[in-house]
């Protein structure tokens, strides 16, 4: 498998540098994906970039890491599951909304639950999702801009997924306590 650099703000290509420092000072650290995504300087501000734009929809915190999470168990995303654990419990998402999407079961909210499914439609039809199943998202009580939301995050986690998958990025210490296996 080909190596992929970590890096920091001294090795990083110029371009990146002034991204990883904003990084750092938000977060106090540099997440292993960000440190790989700055080999490429617009990877890493596509992507920090679509994360905050996804962080401006009209979605809850828990709405958006039921779409993030939904997408990072069914990409296998590893990384990206643990990290987001952790975040999801820092931002205060319920622990059983946590607990279903990493095992795989129906959320207890029904409106949140059809938010689930709907965004487990986008991804495994690969954008096609039936309209019935859209009816569905709808029917819940979500409005239109919703569907798109999903597709919005759905390809948020296309870039941060397969920058793992490709670069084998490790799990940071900051979410190692949060691990998960694909085949769990």
């Amino acid at each position: 498998m080909t190596q992929f650099t970590r890096h920091t703000a001294e090795t990083a290509p110029a371009a990146s540098k002034p991204l990883i420092e904003g990084i750092q000072k938000a977060y106090g650290f540099l997440p292993n994906l960000l440190a790989t995504m700055a080999e490429s300087p617009a990877m890493l501000e596509g992507y920090t970039t679509l994360a905050g734009i996804f962080d401006k929809t009209s979605l809850s915190e828990t709405e958006r890491q039921i779409i993030l999470m939904t997408n990072n168990r069914l990409n296998g995303c590893t990384y990206c599951m643990a990290a987001h654990t952790t975040i999801s419990q820092m931002k205060g998402v319920p622990e059983d909304v946590i607990t279903a999407l990493r095992e795989n079961t129906p959320i207890a909210d029904t409106k949140l639950e059809a938010l689930r499914v709907f965004a487990e439609k986008v991804n495994t039809s690969r954008g096609w999702p039936e309209e019935s199943d859209v009816e569905a998202l709808l029917s819940a009580g979500y409005p239109k801009q919703t569907v798109l939301d999903v597709v919005l995050g759905t390809g948020l986690k296309v870039l941060s997924n397969y920058t793992n998958h490709v670069a084998e990025t490790p799990v940071d210490d900051a979410f190692a306590r949060n691990a998960w296996s694909k085949e769990a």
